[in-house]
């Protein structure tokens, strides 16, 4: 029987409501004990004084690119890089070639995942076949295939008839339905947020309203069919208000943000560098102020990375020519302790929250608690220690990250899966 006894940590356990210094015991991959004075003679022991335990983190939108854009990203190597950044468990959205629309490629993804990767991951499954937005995808057979939702991100539904069947389909399967918030007639031809900044760069502008009025369809559509509804990386003013009023009402609606949405502003395009591309873009000042006051009153349900890793050749372009998207697995918990912890928005049982119940609690995973039988998946950081990320030691494939060479106060220490450390910088 295999062990391992974290000793001497601030446990905090958001679901249990714990917090508190104590042991975590774990045998045969689950937890079996948290509490103070745990002795096993046979446990490997980790000792975690001055650190913070906590339920293994879980990141419920990530971009593998297996099958397809191997040379991007690999199911393996986006897995090494989750668990460097604390990610006990990762998700990993449809858009491959083939686009994970139907069974084969969902299981595909499953048997890759446990042949080689270091954490958890869930696949979630297109919404319409080929992420085309015309016809549903083989949602139910997926669903046996083990996916945890429906996406076509990277695009959106623009078709309201079809995201109505959509969700329809996934109520019936108790799965909820994610959706990239894009009018693309709206964003067509913009390249960053339409506002001043884009004015002065001579850059075409992608307007908060190309967000917000896909937002506003579907909360109307998830009202009507009463489907679990999760709005991907909310970046706006208007539609963290929405969701509110959504909430509000009692519709079963959460939302997720992303570090870099309520860390950097559209200032930082300033330099034209392609890493500070993304979909949906850096917004003004205010839209941040707007998503981190969601964080603070409770709205926002999850932080999640949205890492998009795309090869050197292709982001190393023009700007207008590149595509969208930064990695973003390594620097989640550095990121989200500065601008959150450390600058006092919230306190840590909120913080771990986000990255565990919050997303365990959308897609409805056993995961995401210290809870005795549940599974051994535990984060280890700390809020003091001092490093410096460097993208070319990246375990990602790609380099991505408009964050190279930023100096963090706290990170990631340990990530331990099913009771193995598979990740430490003890």
């Amino acid at each position: 029987m295999s062990a391992l006894l974290i000793k001497g940590g601030r446990v905090i356990d958001p679901a249990s409501g714990g917090d508190g210094i104590a042991d975590v015991l774990i045998r045969d991959g689950r937890i079996e004990s948290v509490g103070t004075g745990l002795q096993d003679d046979d446990a490997v022991v980790l000792d975690a004084t001055g650190m913070i335990v906590a339920p293994g983190f879980i990141d419920m939108h990530v971009h593998l690119r297996e099958p397809g854009f191997e040379h991007a990203e690999t199911i393996r190597s986006g897995a090494e890089a989750a668990a460097a950044g604390g990610f006990t468990t990762i998700c990993c959205m449809p858009n491959t070639s083939p686009v994970n629309d139907c069974a084969t490629v969902t299981s595909y993804i499953v048997q890759r995942a446990r042949e080689v990767a270091k954490v958890n991951v869930f696949p979630i499954g297109a919404i319409t076949k080929g992420s085309l937005g015309e016809e549903l995808a083989a949602v139910g057979s997926m669903h046996k295939a083990g996916i945890v939702a429906i996406s076509d991100d990277g695009r959106p539904v623009m078709n309201a008839r079809v995201m109505r069947r959509a969700m329809e389909a996934a109520r019936a399967l108790d799965l909820p339905v994610i959706d990239h918030c894009e009018d693309l007639n709206l964003s067509a031809g913009g390249d960053m947020h339409e506002g001043v900044q884009s004015v002065r760069l001579g850059l075409g502008g992608i307007p908060s309203a190309s967000e917000d009025v896909i937002v506003a369809r579907d909360l109307l559509l998830a009202e009507l069919t009463g489907a679990r509804y999760h709005v991907a990386h909310l970046s706006t003013s208007r539609s963290m208000a929405m969701v509110a009023f959504a909430k509000s009402k009692g519709l079963a609606v959460s939302c997720e943000v992303t570090p870099h949405h309520f860390a950097i502003t559209d200032d930082e395009l300033v330099t034209y560098d392609s890493n500070y591309k993304m979909k949906p873009p850096l917004r003004c000042q205010h839209d941040v102020d707007a998503v981190i006051e969601g964080i603070v009153s409770g709205m926002v349900d999850v932080i999640a990375t949205d890492h998009a890793p795309h090869a050197g050749s292709d982001k190393m372009q023009e700007f207008e020519r590149c595509p969208f998207g930064i990695t973003g697995l390594e620097t989640a918990i550095g990121l989200s302790l500065a601008e959150l912890v450390h600058k006092g928005r919230i306190g840590l049982t909120r913080f771990v929250e986000l990255f565990t119940t919050g997303p365990a609690n959308v897609l409805k995973l056993d995961r995401g608690t210290l809870a005795p039988g549940a599974p051994g998946d535990v984060t280890i950081f700390d809020l003091d220690s001092k490093w410096t990320y460097d993208v070319q030691q990246s375990l990602s494939k790609s380099r991505n990250s408009p964050f190279s060479g930023r100096q963090f106060r706290g990170g990631p220490l340990a990530t331990i899966v099913a009771g193995e450390i598979v990740w430490r910088r003890l």
